[in-house]
């Protein structure tokens, strides 16, 4: 018998079960789980998914390829930018739209109040407005580009140097709005002040 845990597939969906049992089990504190409980658990999961491969693209990926890129007699990256990158870039961004989806989701009646930085969802609100300008990075500027860098789509020696540059800036520039992002959703959810 195949070991499940081999599948990256299997093993999520596995996970998703386990949590499923557990949110069921009558010890849970307040012994239920309601629809914003879902809805925050999901925000939670895809947000994972989302900023730890933006956090390995930026601490990790880049920096790797350029050292690969600049060690002329090593392997170069072109297993990482033929196996590992496209892979990772499909769960990125859709690790983005789910992430804003729940987000959402999560703010329900909340939403446009937060949108609009009302009293009492101002914080909520510029985490969701750090979110939304992240998911705007991801699907207009880093996306495209990053299909040019990986032959995805044609594109000429300078045109792929161009496109590396501006998905490396928007990339960068998710990277750096994450942190205070990460600070008012963690905020919002707790109550502090800020």
């Amino acid at each position: 018998m195949k070991n499940p845990l081999d599948s990256v597939g299997f093993t999520l969906t596995l996970g998703v079960l386990l949590a499923i049992v557990v949110m069921v089990l009558p010890m849970t504190p307040g012994g239920d789980f309601s629809q914003l409980s879902l809805a925050r658990w999901g925000h939670i999961v895809a947000g994972v998914f989302w900023i730890g491969l933006l956090y390995y693209f930026n601490v990790v990926q880049i920096p790797a390829l350029a050292a690969a890129n600049a060690d002329k007699g090593g392997p170069g990256g072109a297993g990482i930018t033929k196996y590992v990158a496209p892979r990772a870039l499909l769960w990125f961004r859709w690790a983005a739209v789910a992430t804003w989806l729940t987000g959402a989701w999560l703010l329900s009646e909340r939403l446009v109040p937060a949108f609009t930085l009302q009293e009492g969802n101002v914080v909520i609100g510029i985490g969701a407005w750090l979110g939304t300008i992240m998911l705007f990075n991801v699907w207009v500027l880093i996306w495209p580009n990053q299909k040019k860098v990986l032959g995805i789509v044609a594109a000429s020696d300078e045109e792929k140097a161009k496109a590396r540059r501006t998905a490396t800036l928007a990339s960068r520039t998710n990277f750096l709005l994450s942190i205070p992002m990460l600070m008012c959703m963690g905020g919002a959810s707790h109550g502090l002040p800020f």
